[in-house]
């Protein structure tokens, strides 16, 4: 188990619309801060245009100990950090770098707040960034899968070749 003296990546809480300000500031502080970003069409009356936008609405991550997150949600822009059971909720490196990979290899990514979603079947996915991925499946469209990311409460949506996918276990 590593100590508060270890650097973990964390999930902080962003101002809304703030999460590409925030990475920033956390950088020019020499703190290591992700907002996974993905590239969407954005159309205006008079144009069309890509856009980056983040990934987690609300939502970054960063690299730090836990003994410096008190300083680190002094910076403008960030509300909190995520907790869970009362200490800041750790994400997994390999995470982070799944996260990553998916950003980079597809182009349709997109996170789905879970308020409103129920959980269904368990699977793993064999092949890809994921793989070895566990998690629960929402829905299933053609190639789009829903996949839940429960310690985030979050889900994503990534399009994959069924056969991808091996069931775990399902849910009564």
């Amino acid at each position: 188990m590593k100590s508060p003296n270890d650097p973990n990546w964390m999930v902080l809480y962003t101002r809304s619309k703030w999460e590409k300000k925030v990475n920033r500031l956390l950088n020019d502080q020499n703190i290591v801060a992700y907002c996974p970003l993905v590239k969407t069409s954005k159309k205006w009356v008079d144009r069309q245009k890509v856009v980056e936008i983040p990934l987690f609405n609300s939502y970054i991550f960063v690299y730090a100990r836990h003994l410096d997150l008190e300083k680190i949600v002094q910076t403008t822009g960030v509300v909190t950090y995520i907790s869970y059971c009362g200490k800041p909720a750790i994400v997994r490196g390999q995470d982070i770098e799944n996260i990553r990979a998916m950003v980079n290899k597809y182009h349709d990514l997109q996170a789905i707040p879970l308020q409103n979603l129920n959980i269904g079947d368990e699977a793993a996915i064999l092949s890809g960034p994921w793989n070895n991925y566990q998690g629960a499946i929402q829905k299933i469209n053609g190639k789009s899968v829903v996949m839940i990311l429960k310690s985030m409460n979050y889900a994503l949506t990534i399009r994959t070749d069924l056969q991808t996918l091996t069931p775990i276990s399902k849910r009564n």
